[in-house]
């Protein structure tokens, strides 16, 4: 689904490209399901941008009058502004990391260019909206910045990684790809040399960072979204297998109002009980979760995960006599 920024500066690219867009071109462009959209764009532009578009009935299309004009620097209504404050608030409350200030400063500077007649006050327009944050690790802010520039430029890093199942710190060099954040923590998707595989590194652990003179091409054959759907939540598996967790009918009320990975598919049963099927790795991942939910989720599918949780009950019998 488009948004209307992208289809003005579709708009403005055609008119400058002397293609005369007219209302069906962008409906069609965009699979708008009404042509007054369009029209609305038009008219927007118009209004709020004082683009001097005209209509040329030759070429059947549209044009700028005075060929000098250009699109402000900025064009942001105040849906989107609330957006990006939300995002900030998000920033600062959920996910954990030290970004008020600067992004405060940022929508500072963005409000300065919005038109006179839209008045935004973020406090009184967000004081109705609240977030509680879960158990986050803060991330430097530097660090951050510093390897989303690497990413973009595709200049190779190394770092001095915490691993804290072997509780050791080694120095590794690798190509970064992703920044990636899950239930608030940040994750690095990259490369590593060491290992020779794509592997996540918690951006927390990450105790120094140096970017290096060196570029990198990424592997070709890489797909994010197909790396994705090989883990679990945080934790990523070799292969995919396929996973059967069937919920009783308490649990199920509320398994089945979220989307929990792209390959689930859920089965209602007639008492009310909940199928839940998903082909993931990261199976340690999918033991924690499961465990969770105590008595209310029992795991159908593969054997091995359901003998490895048998195998943890009984651990936990011990300790708790």
């Amino acid at each position: 689904m488009s948004t209307k920024l992208e289809r003005i500066l579709w708009i403005d690219r055609e008119i400058r490209a002397g293609k005369y867009p007219n209302a069906r071109k962008v409906k069609e462009r965009f699979e708008l399901r009404n042509i007054r959209t369009a029209y609305g764009d038009r008219r927007f532009m118009i209004d709020r941008l004082g683009a001097p578009i005209g209509y040329d009935r030759i070429k059947g299309g549209w044009y700028y009058t005075e060929p000098s004009y250009s699109l402000p620097s900025i064009i942001l209504t105040k849906k989107e502004i609330i957006a990006f404050f939300l995002g900030e608030e998000l920033v600062r409350r959920y996910l954990g990391t030290p970004f008020e200030q600067p992004l405060r400063l940022a929508l500072k500077k963005i409000t300065q260019y919005l038109p006179e007649h839209i008045s935004f006050d973020p406090e009184e327009t967000l004081s109705g909206i609240v977030f509680t944050g879960g158990s986050t690790v803060e991330v430097d802010t530097e660090l951050l910045a510093d390897l989303h520039q690497a990413i973009e430029k595709r200049c190779q890093v190394e770092i001095l990684y915490y691993t804290a199942s072997r509780d050791e710190l080694n120095e590794r060099t690798v190509d970064p790809y992703h920044l990636h954040n899950i239930r608030g923590d940040w994750y690095l998707i990259a490369f590593c040399h060491r290992r020779g595989e794509v592997r996540d590194f918690l951006v927390s652990r990450i105790r120094r960072l140096k970017v290096l003179p060196y570029r990198f091409d990424k592997d070709p054959s890489f797909s994010l979204d197909e790396y994705l759907s090989k883990g679990f939540i945080a934790e990523r598996g070799k292969e995919p297998v396929e996973v059967v967790i069937k919920f009783d009918a308490y649990q199920a009320r509320w398994i089945r109002e979220r989307r929990w990975h792209p390959s689930q598919e859920m089965e209602e049963l007639p008492s009310g009980e909940l199928i839940l099927r998903l082909r993931v790795g990261g199976l340690e991942e999918v033991k924690r979760w499961v465990m969770g939910y105590g008595s209310h989720a029992e795991v159908l599918r593969p054997e091995s995960l359901r003998r490895e949780i048998r195998e943890e009950i009984e651990r936990m019998k011990k300790v708790y006599g």
